[in-house]
């Protein structure tokens, strides 16, 4: 469950732990992880959308 909770935490879904250390390096690793998150996720909608969607328009 703590990957589902670290997912909601990247995409604003949810608060992030209050208690959690926040030091630079976490805030940039953080960063870079929601960076590459988005971007995975925009390549699966172009995935799906392109083997999916667009045969159906041929």
């Amino acid at each position: 469950m703590g990957i589902l909770k670290q997912f909601g935490e990247y995409l604003f879904l949810r608060k992030p732990d209050p208690n959690a250390p926040r030091t630079p390096w976490m805030k940039y690793m953080h960063g870079m992880n929601r960076i590459s998150l988005i971007v995975f996720l925009l390549a699966l909608v172009f995935i799906l959308v392109k083997t999916l969607v667009l045969p159906l328009f041929r």
